[in-house]
């Protein structure tokens, strides 16, 4: 049975990263880009890499992740600790996003630019955290999403302005980045299952609803961390293009597999320590479930590793490389850009258990593949969009700020749960491949068209990643209540046109 599902997840995976892998060979084969034999060989056998990983990483979330934070949720709920489960809430943000791999990339980034890593990356931490319980609250309370949504980037936006005022506006684009980096696959399957559990366990007319929101709201946190922070940088900012290369890469391989192995085994201890506290006190789940939980985090541990070492390794070069190869025609980096977009969603990992979650809670009304189809979509657009951005040079914000008044004014108009399932995504589709090969393939496009505002120009293409999937599933949103309504008229009209022959009379007195 389980090499069974590891064949299943192998073909789901081998589909996913499929049409990345031959765009990137097929265009290696032309003379648009210059690639040496070492390079091609490395991106192909990290693709191999890739698909193995992502496969042992969605097996695992199958049977821990997703299974850990439903019982976490549902267990602390029944027991009506309200308080001990805020608690565990507010600590398990705080130290899992301390944990996860791609913040401490990030930390490292900003600190060329005059901020301190280590007081970004608690900063970050403590604010993913609070949001983590301010999304508990709002499920308890059974508050509407969309007016919380609404303040908090309101709020945002009216510290971008004080950025902007300060001389410090080039901040804004990597502190939005940030929202999508701090969910990475680690954290969003456990806290969306966490949802689910609690939500279900509250119950109601509106648990389905309630149960997504957990990651849009966790990802306001470390945008407004990044901001605050920023108001107190010593404004420099530039930073240096990044110079690692395949050649480089291979050379570290040992010492970035070492890291990668550390960074990942961290991170699920301090999952799996939770786990086990709460399993002692509160769960007392039985011991076949605890085995299943067990080789679940296994397989997650292996999948993580190898998929984040084959991004660092063959993905991140390459994506690089790309951008700088591709930038001296402005359409074609544009036209690249859009369609490599549509396709590396499919190989984001947590994109397969977000789906999942959704047509399930859904019980099926929205399908998978609707959902795949629109997040392609939304990101191929934010990926166009970025290297508009690019060659033209303007501020992220002329994005961001319509981006997000159509998003939160559809709220207003569409089922509340597409909207917290398109909130959700956002900060879910913006996973660790948008951040390992996008990005730098933006960084790459940035140092040759403009090489001194890489920090305001490259960066924002994951928060742009992020934005565009409100719109498009909200869209699907929106045109489903329309055509409900369409529906609901077309039947009413036939009914009031009907033939009053056809009306069968009973004679109750005969």
């Amino acid at each position: 049975m389980a090499f069974k599902s590891i064949l299943i997840k192998l073909r789901e995976a081998f589909i996913s990263v499929l049409p990345v892998a031959a765009i990137v060979l097929i265009l290696s084969a032309t003379p648009l880009v210059n690639f040496t034999g070492t390079e091609i060989t490395a991106f192909a056998v990290a693709a191999v890499f890739l698909v193995i990983g992502i496969a042992l990483f969605n097996l695992g979330a199958d049977l821990a992740m997703t299974p850990m934070g439903e019982h976490v949720g549902a267990g602390l709920t029944k027991s009506k600790k309200i308080i001990v489960l805020l608690i565990v809430c507010f600590l398990m943000g705080l130290f899992i996003t301390i944990a996860e791999p791609d913040l401490t990339v990030l930390a490292e980034q900003i600190k060329q630019a005059g901020i301190n890593n280590i007081t970004l990356i608690a900063t970050v931490g403590a604010g993913v955290g609070m949001f983590l319980v301010l999304a508990v609250i709002k499920i308890i309370t059974r508050r509407d999403l969309s007016s919380i949504l609404m303040f908090f980037y309101m709020l945002l936006f009216m510290i971008c302005a004080l950025l902007i005022n300060s001389g410090k506006g080039n901040f804004l684009a990597m502190a939005f980045d940030s929202g999508g980096v701090t969910t990475g696959p680690i954290t969003v399957p456990f806290i969306m299952a966490l949802g689910v559990g609690i939500a279900t366990t509250i119950g109601g007319k509106n648990s389905n609803e309630n149960s997504f929101g957990l990651v849009a709201l966790c990802s306001v946190g470390p945008i407004l961390a990044v901001l605050v922070l920023s108001l107190t940088s010593n404004g420099n900012l530039s930073i240096p293009p990044p110079t690692y290369t395949v050649e480089s890469e291979l050379g570290n391989f040992w010492h970035l597999f070492g890291d990668t192995c550390k960074e990942v085994a961290l991170a699920l201890a301090l999952i799996v320590a939770f786990f086990v506290v709460l399993q002692i006190f509160v769960l007392k789940l039985p011991k076949a479930k605890i085995i299943q939980i067990i080789i679940g985090i296994t397989y997650t541990f292996f999948g993580l590793v190898i998929f984040l070492t084959a991004v660092k390794v063959g993905f991140m070069p390459i994506g690089m490389k790309l951008g700088k190869e591709l930038a001296s025609n402005e359409i074609l980096i544009t036209v690249f850009g859009l369609i490599l977009g549509m396709v590396v969603v499919l190989a984001e990992p947590a994109i397969h258990v977000l789906n999942r979650q959704v047509e399930e809670v859904t019980g099926g009304a929205i399908k998978k593949r609707s959902m795949l189809i629109a997040l392609c979509i939304g990101v191929g657009l934010a990926i166009a969009l970025s290297m508009l951005r690019i060659i033209y040079d303007f501020s992220v914000l002329y994005y961001l700020i319509p981006g997000y008044a159509i998003s939160i004014g559809l709220s207003f108009f569409v089922p509340k749960l597409y909207t917290a399932i398109a909130f959700d995504s956002g900060g879910v589709a913006s996973g660790p491949l948008t951040s390992g090969f996008i990005l730098p393939l933006a960084i790459g496009a940035c140092s040759v068209i403009a090489e001194e505002h890489i920090l305001s120009l490259a960066f924002g293409v994951v928060a742009l990643v992020a934005m565009i999937p409100l719109i498009t599933i909200q869209a699907l949103g929106f045109q489903a209540v329309v055509k409900a309504k369409a529906r609901n008229r077309i039947v009413m009209k036939r009914i009031l046109s009907a033939d009053d022959e056809q009306i069968i009379n009973f004679d109750w007195e005969s």
